[in-house]
């Protein structure tokens, strides 16, 4: 999960009840192998071949583009409907947040340059899309 959040998380959100309500099921599929339980209870898996292959084809099959799903866009379409101080205060802090979120975008950008090109591309979405939020609600605040 952790490394998952690392390497994802900027550009794609997961819960870590998502995750392990997923595993089972991919285990089931013969897609995962499940380990020996560990300390507290945790269950290592491991990708199978089974799973690397179907793995391989998702990858290989054309993309769509995801379904945007913004709390912030959504209440700005009904603003008419929110006193000014909410208004203000939603706008203020979703800008920190994705002010924090650009800057650890932009750092993962830099740490993945050398390990990982590929993944330092995806982070530049998320760059993207952070600094593309933070000119959207400073125009709605300016």
């Amino acid at each position: 999960m952790a490394e998952a959040t690392r390497r994802l998380g900027p550009y794609w959100t997961m819960t870590r009840s998502q995750v392990y309500r997923e595993l089972p099921a991919l285990a089931e599929a013969g897609l995962v192998r499940v380990g020996k339980p560990g300390p507290r209870a945790s269950v290592p898996y491991t990708i199978s071949a089974n799973g690397k292959r179907a793995f391989t084809r998702w990858l290989n099959e054309p993309a769509r583009i995801g379904q945007l799903r913004d709390p912030v866009a959504l209440r700005t379409a009904f603003t008419d409907y929110m006193a000014a101080d909410t208004l203000d205060d939603m706008y203020g802090d979703a800008l920190e947040q994705h002010q924090e979120a650009l800057t650890e975008a932009r750092a993962s950008v830099k740490d993945y340059a050398d390990e990982d090109p590929g993944a330092s591309a995806a982070m530049e979405f998320a760059v993207g899309y952070h600094r593309a939020a933070v000119n959207w609600i400073k125009k709605r605040t300016s």
